[in-house]
This record gives C-alpha cells, sequence and structure tokens, in this order.
C-alpha cells in the first residue's frame, strides 16, 4: 500500500524519484499489473512520443490496469506524457488511442510564429481558483492540448491552469475529482515544482478522492505569452593532470594555463590543467543561485572506461539527487566499444545518462557525421540509424540537443564563388571586422579539425534529423568576454524552426541583454564568466528584468 511511480522506460524517472526522496516520501515502484491493486497514490511522470507510451502500456499489459485504477478514484498525478494518455488521441501517433478520460485530443503547436518545441519557464495561469498569483514551471514539448477562452464544452471543465505560448493558448494542468495532471515537469521547476508535489502528496488521500467531480466553470483569460528567457549555466568536466574531474574552462578552447617560457621571444606553452572547481558541487551552486539550467560537457574521452563506470555517469547520477533544474549531458554520446569489445549504440550511452537523472543529451562530432551522410544522400530525412534519430525516437526530439562548434573562414567576397556564398556575413562599417568577409565552418573534435559542411548546413540537416535544441558555440569568441557572435546566431536562428541557445564570449551582463534583442534566442550559456564569479547569475537576471526582459527571479 501507498504511493506507486509508473515508469514506461522512456524519460528521466529519476528526477521524480530524487525529488519525492528529498520531500522525505518513500514509494515504490509499479512492476506488473497487479501492483495497481497496491497503490493508494499513483504518478505517471514521463517524456516521449504518445504513441511509445500507449504502445509500452499495452504490451506489458499495464494499460488498463492504469484506466481501472483511474476510474476507481484513487488518486493520480500525471506528468507530461501521463497527463497526455489521459485524452483521446494525438496527432503525433495517428492510429494510437489515449485513456479516453479526458475529451480532447493532443496536436502540435504552430510553429510559424516561435520555435517549437516549447522549452523553458512559463507561467501556469489558475482558471479555477481565481486571484491567484501564477507560479513558473518548466516545459519542454512539442504537443499540447489547446483551449479557448470561449470554450464552454466538457473539456472546459478539466482545465486547472492555461499558458500562452505565442498565439496559443493551451492546457498546463488539469484536475477533476481524483485526477491531476501537468504539462509541465514540476520535478524540474526548483522550489515551485517541489512545493506542488509535496502539497498533493500531504493532502490526506480521502480529501484528494472526494474533490468535487464537477468543477466549476473554468474562467478562460487568453494571457500573453511569458516564456521566459533563460540563463544556463555550463561546465566543462575533464580530468586534470593528477587524474582527478574538474570543472575546467579554455580560451579558444585550449584548457591549459598559459605559462611564459624563459626563451628570449616569451614563448607561451601550455601549463596545468585549470582547475575551477569539482562539477557537482559547481552544478547545486549554480542551482541554487537561479541557473535555469545546468550543463554539464565531458571533454575527456574516458577511453578506459566501461560504460557502466563512466565517471561521468556517476557526476550525473550525484548531481540529480541535488539540483532540480533540467540537467544536460554533452560529450561521448555515441556509439562506443568498451575495453572488453563490448558495443554499446549513441542510444544505450544516452539511455544511461537519462537513467543517471540526465534531461537532455547534447551530440557534437556525431551530430556533424550524420549531417554530412544526410546531404551526400540528397534525402530530405534520415535513415533512422543516426544517434539523433534513434535518441529521438525513443526519448522525444525535446531530449537531443546539437551543440555546434563552427569557426570564421576568411574569404575574399569580390572573387568568391563557393557552395557559401549566400552565407557570407560581411564585416560592419567602423566594426572591428569592417573590410572582411566569412562564412562559418564546422569542426569536430573539439574544435581540432575544420569540415566543408557549413553551420547553416548543419543546423538545417539536424532539425531534419530529429533534433530539438542546438547549441551554438564559437571557436572565435570562446574565452574572449567580447560578447556573444550575433552574426552566427542570426544566421542559425534564421534557418531553422526549433529553438536556438547562444555560448561563447559572455563578458558581462548586457552581452546577455544584447544577444537576447539581437538574435532572439531562447537561451544564453556561460562558463567561465560565472566560474571566476566575474559576474552572477542573480546579477544577470536582475540586469535583464530592469529592461524588460523576461526570466524567472524565484528558486
Amino acid at each position: 500500500m501507498g504511493l506507486y511511480l509508473l515508469d514506461y522506460g522512456a524519460g528521466n524517472v529519476q528526477s521524480l524519484a530524487n525529488s519525492l526522496s528529498k520531500l522525505g516520501h518513500s514509494f515504490t515502484w509499479i512492476s506488473a499489473p497487479e501492483d495497481f491493486h497496491k497503490a493508494t497514490s499513483l504518478i505517471f511522470p514521463g517524456v516521449g512520443a504518445f504513441g511509445t507510451a500507449i504502445e509500452y502500456l499495452t504490451r506489458k499489459g499495464l494499460l488498463e490496469p492504469l484506466r481501472e485504477y483511474i476510474q476507481s478514484g484513487k488518486p493520480y498525478f500525471g506528468i507530461c506524457i501521463g497527463m497526455q494518455v489521459l485524452f483521446q488521441s494525438s496527432s503525433e501517433s495517428p492510429g494510437f488511442n489515449g485513456l479516453g478520460i479526458v475529451p480532447a485530443v493532443i496536436d502540435r503547436f504552430d510553429d510559424s510564429d516561435k520555435s517549437v518545441p516549447h522549452i523553458g519557464w512559463n507561467s501556469a495561469e489558475l482558471v479555477q481558483t481565481l486571484n491567484v498569483e501564477s507560479s513558473y514551471y518548466y516545459f519542454v514539448h512539442s504537443y499540447c492540448a489547446k483551449c479557448s477562452p470561449n470554450d464552454q464544452t466538457d473539456f472546459a471543465k478539466w482545465t486547472y491552469t492555461a499558458t500562452q505560448y505565442g498565439q496559443e493558448l493551451f492546457v498546463s494542468s488539469v484536475r477533476r475529482g481524483n485526477i491531476f495532471g501537468t504539462q509541465f515537469h514540476p520535478e524540474k521547476s526548483g522550489s515551485a515544482g517541489l512545493a506542488l508535489i509535496d502539497d498533493w502528496l500531504k493532502k490526506p488521500e480521502i480529501e484528494k478522492s472526494k474533490q468535487a467531480s464537477q468543477t466549476q466553470s473554468a474562467h478562460l483569460v487568453k494571457s500573453k505569452d511569458n516564456l521566459t528567457k533563460r540563463i544556463i549555466a555550463c561546465m566543462d568536466v575533464r580530468t586534470d593532470d593528477g587524474g582527478n574531474l574538474v570543472v575546467t574552462k579554455g580560451d579558444q578552447y585550449d584548457v591549459r594555463e598559459k605559462v611564459s617560457s624563459s626563451s628570449p621571444v616569451q614563448v607561451q606553452t601550455g601549463g596545468a590543467v585549470r582547475n575551477l572547481g569539482k562539477p557537482v558541487d559547481l552544478a547545486f551552486k549554480y542551482y541554487a543561485a537561479g541557473a535555469d539550467e545546468i550543463c554539464l560537457l565531458n571533454i575527456t574521452s574516458f577511453r578506459q572506461s566501461p560504460l557502466q563506470d563512466q565517471p561521468m555517469i556517476a557526476v550525473v547520477r550525484a548531481a540529480a539527487e541535488r539540483v532540480f533544474v533540467p540537467l544536460t549531458i554533452g560529450g561521448g554520446i555515441k556509439d562506443t566499444i568498451d575495453p572488453d569489445g563490448t558495443k554499446h549504440s549513441a542510444l544505450d550511452v544516452a539511455s544511461e545518462y537519462f537513467r543517471a537523472g540526465a534531461d537532455k543529451v547534447s551530440i557534437g562530432s556525431d551530430a556533424v557525421y550524420a549531417a554530412e551522410k544526410l546531404l551526400g544522400s540528397g534525402r530530405s530525412r534520415g535513415d533512422g540509424k543516426s544517434s539523433i534519430e534513434m535518441i529521438a525516437l525513443a526519448y522525444g526530439n525535446q531530449a537531443v540537443v546539437v551543440s555546434i562548434d563552427p569557426r570564421r573562414i576568411f574569404v575574399d567576397a569580390s572573387t568568391y564563388d563557393g557552395p557559401h556564398k549566400d552565407e557570407l556575413v560581411h564585416g560592419l562599417t567602423e566594426s572591428r571586422d569592417e573590410g572582411k568577409s566569412w562564412w562559418y565552418a564546422c569542426t569536430v573534435s573539439g574544435g581540432r579539425e575544420t569540415r566543408s559542411i557549413s553551420a547553416c548546413q548543419l543546423a538545417r540537416a539536424v532539425e531534419a534529423l530529429g533534433a530539438g535544441e542546438i547549441l551554438v558555440n564559437s571557436i572565435d569568441r570562446d574565452g574572449t568576454g567580447q560578447g556573444f557572435d550575433l552574426d552566427l546566431l542570426r544566421l542559425i536562428k534564421g534557418n531553422v524552426k526549433i529553438p536556438v541557445v547562444a555560448s561563447s564570449g559572455a563578458g558581462k551582463a548586457e552581452h546577455f541583454l544584447e544577444v537576447f534583442q539581437e538574435t532572439g534566442v531562447e537561451a544564453a550559456l556561460a562558463a567561465g564568466i560565472f566560474h571566476r564569479e566575474e559576474v552572477e547569475i542573480r546579477e544577470v537576471k536582475e540586469f535583464l528584468k530592469s529592461k524588460d526582459t523576461k526570466v524567472r527571479t524565484s528558486i
């Protein structure tokens, strides 16, 4: 008897388990159909495709027991896909029927006026309890239950909160009788999300079961889009010269201290690896300081470690126990071979990180190779074999970030007639680049090898393959503190419909305002200025707020 959790095999359910442990609530996993009869409360979290969830539940014999449990009147809390399965169907997965408990369908966001997926912190406006200030929660989804302020159908009576994204209003949570469901992820929504989970669990079960089965008519008022700009703290993690895992930071990707030689020319040579702190401690520090997401990038190969013993998996697991905002892990998300010859697909590697507590994985060089293969094939879609496609199919495209590392290739614009002439950028008058022209070439292997594919080509290709977000680095700006590469970011933003994250070059709070105002990116990432405490996350957010840029200020 007691609280049970339903894991359908996709997504980061470990985050919810960590949240419950932090709040002091014990739970048991549903492992067989008969376990539903033992549950007095049930939470179903998850991400991924609607059809994948329904197919899994059906194959495991869990769909009908789940329906019977909900209809019994015992408390049910569905998160993301756990809410969507309550609906009749989803356009994401034609041919699959949901539980049909909520009389409506799930549909895809219109991407004509905004980026899709909807990723980030947005408000959830209460519509059944008036005059209560809304909270900000973390959303990550491409499909939703759209609603209308004038809806008088039975569906409107299910709507507990509504959220505006672009020009579309959608149901961000449902509540009726014993049933509660959220499209957002409370387990990744900081203190507001933890409070929501705790409140639901602490209410007497009899109270939850006896809530009125007929709620008052929803008072839907079309609100403004309150999606905030995200500030992401990034940590490059590798071993130092003593073999210890540390957070480091490079200047144009060189992470070693500069040491002057004794020669008269004073040649700069590589010193020790910069040690800026321990990854888990810094992750918690930035979470407590108000970071909207944490990004951990593995820049050491760990080729001698079997997948199960990867040091970064232990880092993610430990960080997820203390950090309750989204965690992205990058580096090494590709097909690998253990020292004993055991082979692992990129999907296997990603799955290990998701089970450890990661919410998204970031793919670098492997994405470049996949994009080159797609462009070389002449097809508009991939063959389903790339790491991007396999992970997106299993976990949803919102779980796949592609990290690109471009560098400028300067050309003579008056004579250049190469394949990237339509992507040339020309330096502005009276700028440091006046009179120069260039295109952006992609690199692999940590920037050490330049490829012929351009950043724009890569961005379009990985979107077609199923990536849900693009992290745009800049080798030219990395570690300079001169600000983000606005030309590069405008190019990428203008070529894709998925969200874009700016990286490389931030040196002060004003640079964040500049990149949001000048390029329209959804998020901005920084590392060195936070590690060295030159600028604090709180300082960045306060400055942005003072300039009427929407940010999440509560922690």
